[in-house]
């Protein structure tokens, strides 16, 4: 594409729980646009591309819907990544970015190998002018990287030019339908006004020109990691209020809607429970955290880190309370646990609070019967590091083991250190 010709044909790398919604909503609102999403999972694309609408490998409500109106028509689900790009006029990034687990910022700073690899990969296959645009949550800077790497092709041959955006999500699992459908606001960064006006105008069909924010490139990448931030600092606090008000005999869910009522503070967020989870406010905070600390900030990195210690301690603290309630133990009592996902109406168990809360009893010995509609047994014998067999194994002593759906158990002989 020339650098101001409207775009015909988006391809987005990377067919997760971000890439495949957000284009099936894209390709929805723009049917005269031709949207593929590739992956070099040949199972999850498969799954994408099933007949049976139920089997989509991410669930959210109305995503079936979605799919069903647009795939075949102008969305697609393919694994031949470079011919799409090179067929592309813009290429959405939007891969996972987990915490580095090893090497230096291990535990804090955000692996970005697949980004890397995925510019590598554009700047090998795109053909004339490209608009490559960050989706995934990234640190702020990457743009840099991304570029370096873009820049260094040798179009000698056949040349290619590249623009460079940032465009987050804000949507939220469970709700990524009509979160996306109706967003607050849509954030685009860069430096390169046509590239920013061309995005614009995609999202245009549907949202509200004031909605669609244009900044720069830095600012769009810091805005969604502190975006998570404040949502998940939110949480810390009212679980620090809950322990403050069971210590004093104060309700929290009145000091909460006594708080909530000012308008300079809001009732949202304020829902004391186990804690935040999934796949982005931990990791978002510990990347900030990073950043703070390499930019010479200590004070402020130390602020940041303690949001999410604060919600590691609320997930202990919630199994020392049942513990406690049960008269101190929990050994051989069987407990019922409703739900596993992180949230509801989702099937993402990533970092899921009833993680560490069902550990913390397994390991008091209690026999735990898990159940969450929207999550595969499998899933949660893989997330507890357990075996699963069909009864409770009476003579197994103090049996710690868990229950999902109606007949599976994990018996304590088969629990993973």
């Amino acid at each position: 594409m020339s650098s101001n010709s409207p775009i015909r044909s988006i391809c987005c790398i990377g067919a997760g729980y971000v890439g495949g919604p957000t284009m099936a909503v894209i390709a929805d609102r723009c049917p005269e646009v031709k949207v593929t999403v590739v992956d070099i999972n040949q199972d999850r694309i498969a799954a994408w591309n099933n007949s049976d609408l139920s089997k989509l490998p991410v669930y959210e409500p109305g995503l079936d819907a979605v799919v069903g109106r647009a795939r075949g028509r102008n969305l697609f689900f393919s694994t031949a990544v470079e011919d799409t790009i090179a067929a592309a006029d813009m290429v959405f990034i939007s891969v996972n970015t987990p915490t580095k687990t090893r090497g230096l910022g291990a535990g804090q700073a955000s692996d970005l190998r697949w980004v890397e690899a995925c510019a590598r990969t554009v700047a090998k296959a795109a053909v004339g002018h490209t608009i490559v645009v960050e989706k995934s949550t990234l640190p702020v800077r990457t743009a840099e990287a991304v570029k370096a790497i873009l820049g260094g092709v040798d179009s000698a041959s056949e040349p290619k030019t590249f623009s460079v955006l940032s465009n987050p999500e804000f949507l939220a699992e469970g709700t990524a339908i009509r979160d996306l459908a109706n967003p607050d606001r849509v954030l685009i960064g860069g430096d390169n006004a046509e590239a920013i006006d061309a995005l614009a105008k995609i999202y245009s069909q549907w949202v509200p020109e004031e909605k669609i924010l244009r900044t720069n490139l830095w600012s769009s990448e810091l805005s969604k990691l502190t975006a998570n931030a404040f949502l998940a600092q939110r949480i810390s606090s009212i679980n620090s209020v809950a322990a403050l008000c069971e210590a004093t005999g104060a309700d929290v869910r009145e000091v909460a809607k006594a708080i909530g009522t000012d308008s300079r503070i809001g009732p949202k967020f304020l829902n004391a429970g186990p804690g935040f989870g999934g796949s982005c406010f931990q990791k978002d905070i510990l990347n900030l955290v990073y950043l703070c600390r390499h930019f010479g900030l200590p004070d402020v990195a130390d602020y940041w880190e303690s949001v999410v210690l604060l919600n590691t301690w609320q997930q202990h603290r919630i199994a020392r309370l049942v513990v406690q309630k049960l008269f101190g133990t929990v050994t051989g009592k069987r407990l019922a646990i409703l739900g596993f996902a992180f949230k509801a109406d989702t099937n993402d168990t990533r970092e899921a609070p009833a993680i560490r809360i069902c550990r913390d009893l397994l390991e008091e010995g209690a026999q735990l019967a898990i159940h969450d509609p929207k999550v595969d047994p499998e899933q949660i014998s893989l997330d507890l590091k357990l075996i699963a067999s069909s009864e409770p194994q009476a003579d197994a002593g103090p049996t710690r083991g868990a229950l999902s759906g109606e007949a599976t158990w994990w018996p304590s002989s088969d629990v993973a250190s």
